[in-house]
């Protein structure tokens, strides 16, 4: 989807733990106060009215109860977040920051301590009358289900929040989906770099150092139909870049388009998974080559990442092998530069082959995922497959000490 600066900003903005930690806050205070406020227009049977005297108490068990709840769940979350450090890679926290049940329910635990805890000092100040009270009762069952249901949710979720396995699927979803992203907008959603680039064109400068995190694309495409000409983009999402680097060129440029253009260009400290590609796929080879590290020592783990590297290139090589679809592109004025099948071979099975150069198993699956790959994928992608073999025979050859085991690895080509 094509997002300008402020979709994605607020996109992120509502990703963040907090966002939904204070909606249901001020959800939960909004509803303990709204039952004092519509009381005056309501006719509550007196029938309905059976247990409201007790909800006093309930209040304060739920304040209670909540507290320690909520207290219980940041430590088990910060657990997770130091697991995910430790035997992971710390570039997957983020995955579990934003994952969506753990702030729901933490979210759920903090709306029910505020609700019950204004509930207490409304009842407290004596501010609700008989129908209030009943109000608040009812709204009190509403709070007490939601709770009960996000208790037992979270309960089975905590026993894979962290886990590698569970840590892995996340990094392997959101490097797929930023992958089908970039194929259905293999150039942001513009136009296809020209083989020829137009000479004198004047150069946009990032002026920052940093990723480069997003490119608002419909922005450029207005600054260009300004211009009268087309802006040339020169740096992808997940680009480093420092205060030199060409951000995109255009002829004829005045300091203050220069700058309009810059504005286009989200530059942050840290790369993000949605529009790079390539970031999810390195976080990939991180895993595995954690586990290959002598302090962990365990292929299984970098073996099972190989498949999930092929799970996600696979549909990338086929796409690619079928052409790009340039068709029907919103932006008709910005030039973009194609992700490469080079780089994300080059992110994903170098370091893994580097650093399990000396286990035979992990030289077999490697064979056996370019296998794969090649046997789906067009000439060029064959003589990638055929360049990262060489290369692979040769580091297992100096890596691995049996000749029995070398000859294994050669011979997983064919097999």
């Amino acid at each position: 989807m094509l997002m300008g600066r402020f979709q994605w900003v607020w996109r992120q903005l509502r990703r963040s733990l907090w966002y939904r930690a204070t909606l249901f806050s001020l959800g939960g205070v909004v509803t303990a106060l709204v039952a004092w406020l519509v009381t005056p227009w309501l006719d509550v049977p007196s029938v309905v009215s059976i247990g409201a005297r007790a909800v006093d108490s309930i209040l304060n068990i739920i304040a209670s109860s909540m507290l320690a709840v909520t207290t219980f769940s940041l430590g088990a979350m910060v657990t997770a977040y130091g697991s995910a450090t430790s035997n992971v890679s710390p570039r997957a926290n983020l995955l579990l920051i934003e994952d969506r049940v753990t702030q729901n329910t933490l979210a759920t635990f903090i709306g029910a301590f505020l609700f019950s805890l204004v509930g207490i000092i409304a009842l407290a100040a004596g501010i609700y009358d008989e129908d209030g009270r009943t109000l608040l009762f009812a709204a009190t069952l509403v709070v007490i289900v939601m709770t009960v249901y996000q208790l037992i949710k979270w309960a089975g979720y905590l026993t894979r929040l962290g886990r590698v396995r569970d840590t892995i699927d996340k990094v392997e979803t959101a490097a797929r989906k930023a992958l089908e992203g970039r194929m259905d907008q293999p150039y942001l959603g513009g136009q296809a770099m020209p083989s020829t680039v137009p000479e004198g064109l004047e150069p946009v400068r990032a002026g920052k150092v940093g990723y480069l995190q997003h490119i608002d694309m419909p922005l450029l495409d207005s600054l260009a139909e300004d211009l009268g000409h087309a802006i040339y983009v020169q740096a992808l999402p997940g680009t480093f870049l420092d205060m030199t680097k060409v951000l995109a060129s255009t002829p004829t440029l005045d300091e203050t388009r220069a700058e309009k253009i810059a504005e286009a260009f989200t530059i942050s400290p840290s790369r993000r998974f949605e529009e790079d590609p390539r970031f999810g796929i390195i976080v990939l080879a991180e895993v595995a080559s954690r586990a290959l590290s002598p302090g962990i020592n365990d292929p299984g783990t970098a073996i099972d990442i190989i498949g999930c590297g092929v799970r996600v290139l696979t549909p990338w090589v086929r796409h690619a092998e079928g052409g790009i679809d340039e068709s029907d592109q919103p932006v008709r004025h910005v030039y973009v530069e194609a992700l490469q099948t080079k780089d994300l071979f080059e992110d994903f099975f170098t370091p893994i082959a580097r650093d399990g150069a000396a286990t035979v198993e992990v030289g077999i699956r490697l064979q056996k995922a370019l296998s794969a790959l090649g046997a789906i994928g067009d000439n060029r992608v064959k003589r990638l497959v055929d360049e990262h073999r060489e290369r692979l025979v040769k580091r297992f050859d100096i890596g691995l000490t049996l000749e029995e085991d070398r000859q294994r690895v050669k011979a997983a080509r064919t097999a």
